[in-house]
């Protein structure tokens, strides 16, 4: 998830939903456990990786909030930063299937869902440990500044 133009399911189906306020969508599931990196975290993050000699063949997970939320708890905190009801619906694998018939995006992200089935963490402490510097956004700084640029966004020129 992240500012911008972003391809995002977060965005897309719960960040955006909020912001409008409509009902955040959520994917199969609101009770497993997600990790959610921040766009522009993942950027400096691999950027950091690049540049680092001693971090080249090995494998690596991004940083990202060590707080482990479900979406239904994602989207609590989310909707308190937008100062908006927490609404959502999960949608269910044959309403994803119907849906793909009708639009490419959401055929597209058929191959994602077994993601969202079980709990999806990424553990990024050997990233922590190496880059002690490395601050993380955290979700509500992240949702502060979604939502500050979606309202620039708005604002007549």
């Amino acid at each position: 998830y992240g500012p911008g133009k972003t391809q995002s399911i977060t965005n897309s189906a719960i960040i955006d939903n909020l912001l409008n306020q409509k009902s955040a969508k959520v994917f199969l599931r609101d009770d497993t456990k997600r990790s959610l990196i921040y766009t522009p975290d993942a950027s400096r993050a691999m950027a950091l990786i690049g540049n680092t000699p001693d971090a080249y063949g090995q494998t690596w997970h991004l940083p990202c909030d060590d707080r482990r939320l479900t979406y239904r708890e994602f989207i609590t905190v989310a909707a308190k930063v937008f100062n908006v009801q927490p609404k959502y619906k999960v949608i269910k694998r044959w309403q994803l299937w119907l849906a793909g018939r009708f639009k490419q995006t959401i055929r597209d992200a058929a191959e994602l869902l077994p993601r969202y089935e079980s709990d999806n963490l990424f553990v990024s402490d050997k990233f922590q440990t190496r880059f002690l510097d490395f601050q993380i956004t955290t979700f509500e700084q992240g949702l502060t500044t979604i939502q500050q640029e979606k309202a620039n966004d708005q604002k007549p020129l």
